[in-house]
């Protein structure tokens, strides 16, 4: 467990594994630490996994005023890929996470030889954009949800019928949910979604440099599949997969053997 300083915050990382390097982005109001739980492990045999808590999230520290746009959440895992990695680095995104990645491709393709965005969008239309844009506003006049309330509201957001059908594996993976928006203060909620809001790259995928591989979920309810087969249409050298059945966090939990076999997969091209 290290830390790194970059313009603005310190942030928390952990590497395990060895081999080609791996980095693995954290989707909003998650810490690096649940890629641990049923990735990492998976990976560790073959290739060396970073992950890392991001501005606004866990063990990392920024200050207040500290920007949380997606540019500046890729500034920061581009300078992490510099000091602790040995790149190009394959780079792997969920949700925000995706959006980081995205970012990382287009901004520092020297730094990337794959970048693989998982529940991802272009931008913020449709449904998608009011939803964000009606929590934030819910949570900068003040609005607050029960704990109880929370977690079975952003659960629906976050895992398929199969699961909220299933009380046992609700009870799996009710805990992630609980520690990503249990207890979570609003303002930082806020912030991290507006970063996700104003994220655009739509006009800018066309000039991609590096392979983009872009997984999506049948169930997802948060970036429906047909927000990231746009993506891999935009990207010249975009590619899609999408997995049956699955929701937008059932790679914790629910179906973690589906997407990680996925990206085992799309990895075999890159491992040496």
């Amino acid at each position: 467990m290290s830390e790194l300083r970059t313009e603005g915050a310190t942030i928390w990382y952990d590497q395990s594994g060895d081999g080609p390097d791996l980095v693995w982005v954290a989707g909003g109001d998650q810490p690096g630490s649940d890629w641990r739980l049923y990735q990492v492990p998976y990976f560790d045999a073959q290739w060396r996994n970073t992950t890392y808590d991001p501005r606004g999230v866990g063990r990392t520290r920024s200050a207040p005023e500290s920007e949380l746009s997606i540019a500046a959440h890729a500034a920061d895992c581009a300078a992490l890929i510099r000091e602790a990695c040995s790149p190009p680095v394959v780079t792997i995104g969920l949700s925000m996470g995706s959006l980081i990645v995205q970012e990382i491709c287009l901004t520092y393709p020297e730094l990337v030889r794959c970048g693989i965005a998982m529940g991802t969008s272009a931008d913020s239309k449709g449904y998608l954009g009011e939803w964000m844009r009606a929590e934030v506003e819910f949570r900068r006049s003040g609005g607050t949800l029960p704990e109880d309330f929370a977690i079975t509201h952003y659960g629906a957001f976050m895992f398929p019928s199969e699961v909220l059908g299933d009380p046992e594996l609700w009870a799996r993976v009710r805990p992630m949910v609980a520690g990503a928006y249990g207890q979570r203060a609003g303002g930082d909620l806020a912030a991290q979604w507006e970063g996700c809001i104003t994220f655009d790259s739509a006009e800018r995928l066309p000039a991609c440099e590096v392979p983009l591989h872009v997984i999506a979920f049948s169930q997802d309810m948060q970036c429906p599949p047909r927000l990231g087969r746009r993506v891999a249409e935009l990207a010249p050298r975009g590619e899609f997969h999408l997995l049956e059945g699955l929701g937008h966090c059932s790679a914790f939990g629910h179906r973690p053997e589906m997407v990680n076999d996925c990206i085992a997969g799309i990895l075999a091209g890159f491992g040496d």
